[in-house]
């Protein structure tokens, strides 16, 4: 218990000091939101890995999808550092960059009004993700106060107001560029840490080949008769299998708080190095806790299952008493960059896009920053209530955040980077259609709502260009000097390599 509490505390101290020592640097709004759009690759890959990954995929994701699906939730790691990480780089890092650098944008909905030129489909799109961003960061709380009440035997209550004071310090005081070094210290926590629990866990029933042989004789409930299920390659359900990794996996392409961190990286060179810097990290992360999931089964035998509770018995079971501090720091490092970057893109979308945009004279000088931080301590409270709520689980509310968020945005914000041809038109249809089916699954539970997040997902992907097609074509001047700042000669076109230091546009809309 003494090396537990010595290393929380070393964590605590210097994550407080980090965000104390670049409260300075933030002189404004866009220092806060953004830290001036010079964040190299190492910083921008790690705070992009860690925002993805917290104690929600840790404890929530890997727990009832490693007990679902066995060996075969691997594939859910697999594809999130493939599609979710290498793919989102490659798609979206440069394009993102340039545009919202040209449009002098800063956050999703301004995005949406400069590129689309509506102005209540901004205002609509603020609200959504403050709204929606609230069960991811509950879900969050949720999953790190379950492992931390294992370990230590206090009420789930105590660390999630523990965690809540600890978030609200530091992202309040260091805002993007504190939390983004704090993210690549907590990155590097992650890493050693994954690696001891990986081990630890396979050697508790004799290594990879012996946890494997006692795998595949367990049964499962939903198809008997298939021997082995839980070590097959697709596992016992392939369809839901695949459904989870496309909402994870797409899902972090419409995330306003994943797309938000290439607004801010520097320059060409930090996209390349932070595009296989962030792949690796998400291998590493995301493949060893569904793979650590799918031995759920061996160690967790309770007459109701609690999903939320197979990672923590499994970690105290494996873990040596001096290690289990190592993997709270792991956790509380997924959960805490995660939840820095969950306070400040909806704390910052609320104030800027919303409320400045109803009353622009009352947000001048220090008082938007000032109000951001306010916010930031706001939406913090909300989510702690949301995370006291017993009987909620972790996956749950993720699916209903993932799924709504990008169910809603995917497609506009994807289609609005490559296609001059996308109209204003689809892009209501995509949020209309994407929040109606993940909120009418969320009433009348028809499916998980990790089916229903993927369904919307794809929705969104389809209606935009078919919505688009029938509807009229959008202003060709207006559009065309949008997309005219892919073809800024630097020392190639902007769509080939970016230069720090572009001159904004003004926005024909």
């Amino acid at each position: 218990m003494v090396i537990k509490i010595a290393m929380l505390a070393a964590f605590f101290i210097v994550t407080v000091l980090v965000g104390l020592i670049y409260s300075k640097q933030n002189l404004s709004a866009d220092d806060f939101v953004l830290g001036g759009r010079n964040v190299g690759s190492w910083l921008s890959a790690f705070s992009y890995g860690t925002s993805y990954f917290s104690a929600t995929v840790f404890v929530g994701y890997a727990g009832q999808f490693g007990w679902a699906f066995g060996t075969s939730a691997l594939w859910i790691g697999i594809g999130n550092a493939m599609i979710g990480s290498l793919l989102a780089w490659v798609i979206f890092g440069r394009r993102t960059r340039v545009m919202t650098r040209s449009m002098a944008a800063s956050t999703m909905p301004e995005f949406f009004e400069k590129r689309y030129g509506s102005r209540v489909f901004k205002l609509l799109s603020a609200v959504v993700i403050f709204i929606f961003l609230i069960p991811y960061t509950a879900s969050v709380y949720k999953g790190l106060s379950g492992l931390f009440a294992a370990c230590f035997g206090i009420d789930m209550i105590w660390c999630i107001l523990g965690m809540a004071v600890l978030t609200s310090i530091y992202v309040i005081a260091g805002g993007y560029m504190g939390t983004a070094v704090n993210n690549f210290i907590q990155g590097m926590i992650m890493l050693v840490g994954i690696i001891l629990i990986v081990t630890g866990v396979l050697n508790v029933n004799g290594g990879l080949a012996s946890s494997i042989e006692l795998l595949s004789q367990k049964t499962c409930e939903t198809r008997p008769g298939l021997h082995g299920a839980f070590t097959s390659m697709f596992g016992p359900d392939p369809l839901n299998l695949l459904s989870v990794v496309i909402l994870t996996s797409v899902g972090t392409w419409g995330l306003p708080h994943m797309i938000h961190k290439f607004y801010a990286i520097r320059d060409e060179k930090a996209i390349k190095k932070g595009t296989v810097i962030s792949t690796v990290f998400a291998m590493i992360i995301a493949g060893g806790c569904y793979f650590i999931g799918g031995f759920g089964r061996l160690f967790y035998s309770a007459d109701k299952i609690v999903f939320d509770d197979i990672i923590p018995t499994m970690v105290t079971t494996a873990m040596p008493d001096a290690l289990i501090g190592l993997v709270l720091l792991v956790v509380l490092s997924a959960s805490i960059s995660s939840l820095a970057s969950l306070v400040i893109t909806s704390a910052s979308t609320f104030i800027t896009d919303f409320c400045k945009t109803i009353n622009p004279d009352f947000f001048k000088g220090k008082r938007e920053l000032n109000l951001i931080r306010l916010m930031c301590a706001a939406f913090i409270i909300i989510s702690v209530v949301i995370a006291l709520i017993p009987n909620s689980l972790i996956t749950s509310l993720m699916g209903l955040s993932w799924g709504a968020l990008a169910g809603a945005f995917l497609g506009p914000f994807l289609y609005g980077l490559f296609w001059k041809r996308t109209t204003i038109a689809s892009i209501w249809a995509s949020m209309i259609l994407g929040l109606g089916i993940v909120c009418s699954n969320a009433i009348l539970h028809f499916t998980t709502p990790t089916v229903a997040g993927a369904a919307a997902m794809a929705a969104s992907l389809v209606i935009v260009p078919l919505v688009s097609i029938i509807t009229p074509k959008p202003d060709k001047d207006k559009v065309d000097e949008i997309f005219s700042c892919y073809d800024v000669t630097v020392s190639v076109p902007q769509s080939v390599a970016i230069v720090n230091g572009s001159t904004p546009m003004k926005t024909p809309y």
